[in-house]
């Protein structure tokens, strides 16, 4: 098991910091979530930057428009003048632009261990969690904003409050989504610790959930003396940890015993409220502007975050009240034609089964139109039976081509793969009427609009390039009258 905390890992720290601080630092895919949080950090605090990406978007531009040098694509000549390469997991060594930093004998590290280089120095609140960590990281760094903390937050999804996926603020106090992909989050060394949920995911690096579970308890381990560790109580993965920490554990969530507990629950289409309960103790009622029972729990976890760090209750219900949540959870874009749209980064079978409860709650009586975009070939196949059993409890589904991400294709596991294992599930009583494989995402809005009707709830789920569909849709809904069907139909 990994030791934190002690001097070697101090100094290697300390070291790799001075020189993000004071070189020439490069970062490959400079446009994904992370990377990008990262490499803002870097440049707002004087560093100097670089990056390239295949693709530049809208978030490189942003880069760039801050004086960060954005290279299209990648070589081994941009290598030029660099001090120091931050890459992702995504990224194969034997990549020809890491193969040149190791003949010019430049450093190379992940994302993940420069992020716990550049926080660690801090005090750190990590928030972990195979679901809900995103709007939990933001939610949490909203109540330090309040309480006067200045905290420099980094998330995994655009925070439109924010302007992006980083906060930036003063380095004494760091909120920071901790990913267990790529035991990533094993590089942070928290303050304050919490897990959502646990549940096995990522079983392409941790083989099975003991594997994932022995992965948090490493993460747990690493929590600072004196620190705490806060973990859902009403999940029994995470609640499953706390007898390994049970000296500076507490749960949360809204079953009896948690420590910091939640009832009295009221949820509508635009806001949540609870009362809560610290240590038996009334604190009145909290309320959150953004819908579903999930993001209730998201908001006990970053007011019990909040709390292990010194908070005043006060700031918490004003954050959390005025909190505007985060891009592509459950979003929605708009209602067109009568046609609501709703956009959701959901990929996990659990994440699924939530985004369409929540759309048959606050929904009632919409045909539920699912359009989904698998991720990653291994997780596709790894819960192929999980993800048909919660699509099928729509009325109709679409599945695009899978994202591949990091990965190469594996044989056999396609859209027409769970098409089929979807129109099974779909006979044995359950709402499905349809489930087709979708056109490419080009041609995709165009076709939905055609398709959808009045009084339709279009689900976008996926955490791949699906997120392009949405503002799409919604001017094609708006230009055009409903057209003749089209799709590929599975189950009549």
């Amino acid at each position: 098991m990994t030791v934190f905390g002690d001097r070697k890992r101090d100094d290697v720290e300390n070291s790799l910091r001075e020189r993000m601080h004071s070189g020439a630092v490069h970062f490959m895919g400079i446009g994904g979530a992370g990377m990008c949080a990262l490499a803002e950090a870097l440049a707002r605090a004087g560093a100097r930057v670089s990056g390239c990406d295949m693709a530049p978007g809208s978030t490189v531009h942003a880069l760039e428009g801050m004086g960060i040098r954005i290279l299209e694509g990648h070589d081994p000549g941009h290598l030029d003048g660099v001090d120091l390469v931050v890459t992702t997991a995504a990224i194969p060594a034997e990549h020809p632009e890491l193969e040149e930093a190791g003949r010019r004998g430049i450093p190379v590290v992940k994302r993940a261990r420069a992020l716990g280089a550049w926080v660690n120095g801090g005090e750190v609140v990590a928030v972990s969690g195979t679901h809900g960590k995103t709007t939990t990281t933001a939610m949490t760094t909203a109540i330090f904003i309040e309480a006067g903390r200045d905290p420099t937050g980094f998330v995994g999804g655009r925070v439109p409050a924010w302007a992006g996926n980083l906060r930036p603020g003063a380095d004494r106090v760091f909120v920071v989504e901790a990913d267990e992909y790529d035991r990533s989050f094993h590089h942070l060394r928290p303050t304050v610790a919490v897990v959502t949920n646990m549940e096995a995911d990522h079983l392409d690096i941790y083989g099975d959930l003991a594997g994932v579970k022995a992965g948090f308890l490493t993460f747990l381990s690493g929590v600072r003396e004196g620190g705490a560790v806060l973990v859902c109580g009403d999940d029994s993965g995470a609640a499953s940890l706390l007898t390994s920490v049970s000296d500076r554990g507490q749960s949360y969530g809204f079953s009896a015993g948690c420590g910091l507990r939640g009832t009295s629950l009221e949820a509508t289409v635009s806001s949540t409220r609870f009362r809560v309960w610290e240590g038996g103790a009334d604190r009145g009622w909290l309320e959150v502007s953004i819908p579903g029972t999930h993001n209730a729990l998201n908001a006990l976890a970053a007011a019990g975050a909040a709390r292990a760090m010194g908070v005043d209750w006060v700031p918490i219900r004003t954050a959390l009240s005025r909190f505007a949540g985060v891009e592509r959870r459950f979003h929605r874009l708009g209602r067109v034609r009568g046609v609501t749209v709703v956009d959701d980064y959901a990929h996990h079978p659990t994440e699924l089964e939530a985004a369409i409860r929540a759309g048959r709650q606050f929904y009632p009586g919409e045909r539920l139109v699912a359009v989904f975009q698998p991720h990653l070939y291994t997780r596709t196949r790894d819960f192929v039976e999980e993800f048909a059993r919660v699509l099928a409890t729509a009325d109709v589904v679409w599945v695009t081509d899978i994202y591949p991400a990091r990965e190469p294709a594996i044989p056999g596991v396609d859209a027409a793969f769970l098409v089929e294992r979807i129109a099974e599930a779909g006979r044995s009583g359950s709402p499905l009427r349809e489930v087709r494989v979708a056109p490419e995402l080009a041609e995709l809005p165009r076709v939905l609009a055609d398709e959808l009707c009045p009084g339709d709830l279009c689900l976008l789920l996926g955490a791949g390039s699906i997120e392009s569909v949405g503002g799409r849709l919604i001017h094609a809904l708006e230009d055009e009258e409903p057209g003749p069907s089209a799709g590929v139909n599975a189950h009549g």
